[in-house]
């Protein structure tokens, strides 16, 4: 029963991050969920940007994702929106020309797509704890998924959820 319930959950979690307000009523907020051997998958790519890297919290977050029951990826295209605004550190006509794709994520960012994400991201998470699931949101996974296609997004960031005896996303080590 614990399988049905996460993937309900998901599945609410992505109907409030795609409902999320957002900035200019601009849409560009991308969802997915990931299935049992699509976590088996994540976890793998964590490990290997864990080598890569040199990062060792990608392990403990990719033994997280396994214990996981559901996966919900939440990602965002970074775009101006055409405020003007700076935040971005330039302006809505040349932010684009300024793109580094050697991170990552590729910024700079708009300022405005970034508070779209976590809004987004807020509201799913929010979602989660209202039926009880214990959940982490993780840039580790996110990035993992970006890299091996999982979600749509030039930012991506996961919320794995779990039904357990005991939150398996607290009292992590580093």
């Amino acid at each position: 029963m614990i399988p049905s319930a996460a993937q309900t959950v998901a599945e609410l979690m992505c109907a409030s991050a795609r409902t999320a307000p957002k900035a200019k009523a601009d849409d560009t907020i991308h969802v997915a969920i990931v299935d049992a051997d699509g976590r088996q998958r994540l976890a793998g790519e964590m490990e290997a940007i864990a080598e890569e890297k040199g990062w060792k919290y990608y392990y403990r977050d990719a033994n997280n994702v396994r214990e996981a029951d559901c996966v919900v990826l939440i990602g965002v295209d970074n775009r101006e929106v055409g405020l003007h605004c700076g935040g971005c550190g330039y302006d809505c006509d040349t932010i684009m020309e300024h793109i580094n794709d050697e991170t990552d994520f590729p910024g700079p960012m708009c300022i405005f797509k970034a508070i779209d994400l976590g809004i987004a991201l807020s509201s799913a998470a929010k979602t989660a704890s209202l039926h009880n699931a214990d959940n982490r949101m993780m840039y580790t996974a996110g990035l993992a998924a970006r890299r091996i296609g999982a979600c749509k997004g030039d930012v991506v960031v996961a919320l794995p959820i779990a039904f357990k005896g005991k939150n398996i996303f607290f009292d992590r080590k580093w």
